[in-house]
């Protein structure tokens, strides 16, 4: 886990996560992107990703579950490899991450004062990149993540980027199509299949079409 530098000054945080990457894919070159996620109200958001379709592997976790999720859940480091997606319980990130030519994940929670406020989310395309480099990852990682969750200012009413959700999409009938198929796999009405992909989309910090269009792509394959 990553303890908290006290010392940590505020700097811009997208600029900060592309040194700290940068730092990360040195020492890991197949990393191909993270995340940082922020636990407010019992709800896990992402605050500031590598890349957008960084982002959509979080919120697809969000609407579901994934390793971030787990992770901050309990309170421990959690590794996904190609094995372990293979799993049920991780079917549909699973389905997301091949999309995105992701082979493997870390997740590493934060500490701030003794409690895990958030985490750090790397995805890898090979398998077992990260094995064996916890530590270093949370040594380089440590000085700065917890820093960067403290000094978020970000509340869950601040990201509803689709709250006026389908006027948004260019395309309605694709986001329409997406509720649908996401009503009929997991078995629930389209109100609630609606709501959860509003919501996922809201907590990881992407529009609502990108959401449907990863909805399309996953449940195609």
């Amino acid at each position: 886990m990553l303890e908290r530098d006290p010392a940590l000054e505020d700097d811009d945080l997208l600029d900060r996560l592309q040194v700290i990457s940068e730092r990360v894919c040195q020492l890991v070159p197949d990393c191909i992107g993270m995340s940082v996620a922020v636990l407010q109200e019992d709800l896990i958001l992402t605050l500031v990703a590598t890349d957008v379709e960084i982002a959509v592997l979080d919120a697809v976790q969000y609407l579901f579950t994934g390793p971030c999720v787990e992770a901050v859940r309990g309170e421990r480091v959690l590794e996904l490899n190609e094995e372990l997606l293979d799993e049920d319980d991780w079917r549909t990130f699973a389905l997301a991450s091949a999309a995105a030519s992701v082979a493997t994940t870390l997740t590493l929670p934060i500490l701030l004062e003794g409690r895990v406020v958030g985490s750090v989310n790397l995805y890898a395309a090979s398998a077992r990149a990260f094995t064996g480099l916890h530590q270093e990852i949370a040594d380089l990682l440590g000085a700065w993540a917890p820093g960067a969750v403290a000094n978020a200012d970000l509340s869950f009413s601040t990201r509803k980027l689709a709250e006026d959700a389908p006027r948004r999409l260019r395309e309605r009938a694709r986001f329409e199509t997406a509720i649908g198929l996401l009503a009929a796999r997991e078995d629930v009405s389209l109100d609630d299949a609606r709501e959860r992909l509003v919501t996922a989309a809201e907590r990881g910090g992407v529009s609502l079409s990108r959401m449907a269009d990863a909805i399309m792509s996953y449940y195609s394959r």
